[in-house]
C-alpha cells in the first residue's frame, strides 16, 4: 500500500514528471505563437547591423584599405583615417555645402508646400483641379528626363546671373526645389484636408485674415506633417548624387554624395576605403540629428491622431 501511495505521488498527475511534461509543453507552446517572432527580430537586427558594424571597423581600422578591412579589427584602433580625411579631401567643405543645400531646400520646399496645400485645400478658384492633376502628373516622369533642359536653361543662367547658376549652392538649391513641390504638396494636401473646416469659418467670423488662419491655427494643427515632409526632404537632399554630379564640377562647391565618390573612382577604391567609411559615418551625423529633433512632432502627431476627443 506504501508502494503504491508513492508511486502515485511521484508518477501521477502533480508528480515532477508531469510537472516536466508541462512545463515542455508551454515551451513549445510559447515558441509556436511568440518565441519564433523573437527569433525573427534578432535575426533581422543582426542582418540590419552587420553593415553598420562592418562600416564602423574600416573606419577605425589604421590600415585603411578594403583588402584589410575585417567584420571586427585585429589591426588594431585608430582615428587616422578621420584626420587623413579632412587633410586629403575636401570634406568639410562638401559637408557645409550638403546642410546648406539639404536645409535650405528641406525648409523652402515644405514652406512652400504648405502654401500650396492649404489653398488647394481651402480654397476654390478657376484651374483649381487642373492644377492638381498637373502637378501629379509632372511626378510620374523622372526629373533626370529634364536634365538636357535644365543644363542648357542653366547655361544661360550662369552667364547672366553667376549667384545662381553651375557650381553654386543656391542654384542647385532652386532645382531641388522643383521637384519637391509637387509630393510635398499632395500629402500636406491630404492632411489638410482631414482638418474641420469650422476652424477657418470661427476664426474668420473673429475677423481673422488666411494669412493669421494659415499661421496661427492651420500650422500647428498640421505639425507632424510638416515634420515627417522635412525629414524626407532633408534625406532625399542630402543623399541626392544623379543631378549634383551634373551640377556640380568644382571641388570646393561639391556635396557629400558627389565629393565622396570621387574617393572611389579608379584606382583608389582599394586604398581610400578607410577614408571613405570614416565619411560615411559623418555623414550619417545630421540626419540622426534632425530625426530625434522631429521625431518628437511625429510621435505626438501619431499618438493624438490615435484617440478620438
Amino acid at each position: 500500500m506504501t508502494m503504491l501511495t508513492g508511486a502515485a505521488v511521484t508518477g501521477g498527475a502533480n508528480g515532477p514528471a508531469a510537472v516536466n511534461r508541462n512545463a515542455g509543453r508551454r515551451k513549445k507552446r510559447w515558441f509556436a505563437e511568440v518565441g519564433w517572432r523573437h527569433l525573427v527580430g534578432l535575426l533581422g537586427v543582426l542582418f540590419s547591423l552587420f553593415p553598420l558594424v562592418f562600416v564602423v571597423s574600416a573606419a577605425l581600422n589604421p590600415l585603411g584599405t578594403l583588402s584589410s578591412t575585417e567584420l571586427v579589427p585585429t589591426g588594431g584602433v585608430s582615428l587616422e583615417n578621420f584626420g587623413d580625411l579632412f587633410a586629403r579631401t575636401g570634406f568639410a567643405d562638401w559637408f557645409l555645402n550638403s546642410l546648406l543645400i539639404a536645409g535650405g531646400a528641406a525648409f523652402a520646399s515644405v514652406f512652400l508646400s504648405a502654401l500650396a496645400a492649404y489653398a488647394f485645400s481651402r480654397m476654390r478658384f478657376q484651374g483649381r483641379r487642373v492644377g492638381l492633376l498637373s502637378l501629379l502628373l509632372i511626378q510620374m516622369f523622372p526629373q533626370f528626363l529634364a536634365i538636357v533642359a535644365i543644363f542648357l536653361i542653366f547655361g544661360t543662367i550662369t552667364d547672366l546671373w553667376p549667384a545662381i547658376g553651375f557650381n553654386t549652392p543656391w542654384g542647385l538649391l532652386l532645382l531641388y526645389l522643383g521637384g519637391a513641390l509637387g509630393v510635398n504638396t499632395w500629402l500636406m494636401k491630404g492632411f489638410f484636408d482631414t482638418l474641420p473646416r469650422e476652424l477657418d469659418e470661427s476664426a474668420t467670423v473673429d475677423g481673422a485674415s488666411h494669412a493669421q488662419v494659415f499661421f496661427r491655427i492651420m500650422l500647428p494643427l498640421v505639425a507632424p506633417i510638416l515634420a515627417v515632409t522635412g525629414l524626407l526632404a532633408f534625406i532625399n537632399t542630402i543623399n541626392e548624387f544623379l543631378m549634383a554630379s551634373v551640377f556640380l564640377t568644382d571641388t570646393d562647391a561639391k556635396t557629400l554624395a558627389v565629393g565622396m565618390r570621387g574617393m572611389l573612382q579608379g584606382g583608389e577604391r582599394n586604398t581610400n576605403f578607410g577614408i571613405f567609411a570614416a565619411g560615411t559615418l559623418l555623414t550619417a551625423i545630421p540626419t540622426v540629428l534632425v530625426f530625434q529633433f522631429l521625431q518628437r512632432y511625429i510621435v505626438s502627431g501619431l499618438t493624438s491622431g490615435a484617440v478620438k476627443g
